[in-house]
Formats: structure tokens, sequence, C-alpha cells
């Protein structure tokens, strides 16, 4: 059978160890039969909502999903980040009509010792399958069809 749905899943190369694991949950809770995966890297969470905006207009995807993992610098505030990013990332599904999910965590204190590493990987695992039931109910709603303009 050929694949109907055509997703992309954009990913930020920050911590990509512990990021790229939503992208094994999200194949895993998927019916790979029904659905192709485009994966795209960018360097942090920031890029995030400029690359799926320029995806989303392409008319090429059902759905576009993105991954990070925003944590506290030191520098700045890493809420801030994180809120400006998934606003960006609602503005454009507001935009285009394209279902845009979120698999971006900000935890409030994490450190790159082997427990947090672990303890956050198996957590993009589950929101990586969580996204992946959201995108599956999202398009059994037919709220947007591929190829239309938004809108239509």
């Amino acid at each position: 059978m050929a694949s109907s749905h055509k997703i992309a899943f954009i990913k930020a190369s920050w911590h990509s160890e512990i990021v790229d694991q939503s992208l094994v949950g999200f194949r895993s809770a998927l019916d790979l039969d029904a659905f192709h995966v485009e994966v795209f890297d960018v360097p942090g969470a920031f890029e995030l909502p400029l690359l799926a905006k320029t995806l989303s207009k392409t008319a090429e995807y059902d759905a576009i999903v993105c991954a990070a993992l925003v944590v506290d610098g030191g520098i700045y505030r890493h809420d801030f980040v994180s809120a400006t990013v998934v606003e960006g990332l609602m503005q454009v599904q507001l935009e285009t009509g394209v279902p845009v999910l979120s698999v971006s965590l900000t935890p409030h204190n994490f450190q790159p010792t082997p427990e947090h590493i672990a303890f956050f990987s198996g957590h993009f695992v589950t929101k990586g399958e969580e996204a992946a039931q959201a995108v599956t109910s999202l398009l059994q709603l037919g709220i947007y069809k591929r190829g239309e303009p938004a809108g239509h």
C-alpha cells in the first residue's frame, strides 16, 4: 500500500541525542504503510517556526511536527524562548491551515547528566508517540487537505 499521508518532522539539533528520540516514538506509533515521514534538522528551536512555515506553504504536507529541548543556559530565560517558538508554530498553523504540532519540552532543571539524559530521552519517546496519535486524529477530522490552499 502506498503512503497516503505525508508528514514533515522537524527537529532541533541542540541535544540531538535526546530530541531524536521523539522521532523514534513518532515512527513507532504510526502505521508506516499509511504515512511517509520526511525529516528535517534545524540548528535550534528558534528556527522551527520558519521552516514549518516554509514547508507548509508548499502544500506538500498533511501535517508538520516540530521537536526541541529548550534548556536554561543561564544567559537568557528559556521560558521566553519556548513560548516564542510555540507561539510561532501556532501562528504558522493558523495562517496556513496545515496542522503544526509541538514536541518541545522546557524542563526547569536539566543538567547533561546520565540520569537526566536517560529520563528526558524516554520522555521524548512518549511525546513522539503522543504526537503520532494527535496527527492521526487530526487527519481523521479532515480539517486540512494537502494541496488545497488555506481556508478552502
